[in-house]
């Protein structure tokens, strides 16, 4: 069950492969995502010392939370994969131009994870063809319902 979605992503980037990672949380940030205060829109992920780190996603605070305790909605997250699929990606990251984007957060067996996807980026060309190509599977699908 998807919690939110980056679409901004797939609009700037071509997404060439796709991975899932769980995400390090601390407990206010676990219910301010189930309550569906998260936004991963301005994100991207970082490899640093053989880790990878999510930059940018906020995760508002619930208005209930601890007073003796302030919590910062941008700060940075570990993500956690296996070490063959993170060095496969450092691999990836390192060649000119892949950058590496969260697609999705989500549940899986009740646990918290990001869809991260390994993307190179679009070029303005790229993003009006691909904007006429969906306008135009739109207009096809108009045509195909005026038939019936």
């Amino acid at each position: 069950m998807s919690i939110v979605q980056n679409k901004k992503a797939y609009h700037d980037y071509f997404i060439e492969e796709r991975f899932e990672a769980g995400i390090a949380l601390e407990g206010w940030e676990v219910k301010a995502i189930r309550d569906g205060r998260a936004q991963i829109k301005e994100a991207y992920v970082i490899v640093s010392n053989g880790e990878l780190f999510l930059i940018g996603s906020h995760i508002s605070p619930l208005p209930a939370a601890s007073t003796h305790f302030t919590p910062d909605p941008t700060r940075t997250r570990k993500l956690l994969l296996h070490a063959t699929e993170i060095n496969r990606l450092i691999g990836s990251v390192e060649r000119a131009g892949y950058t590496l984007l969260p697609l999705d957060l989500h549940y899986k067996n009740g646990r918290i994870k990001v869809e991260i996807g390994l993307a190179k980026g679009k070029k303005q060309y790229d993003k009006r063809q691909d904007e006429k190509e969906k306008a135009w599977r739109r207009e096809q699908q108009r045509l195909m319902r005026l038939k019936t």
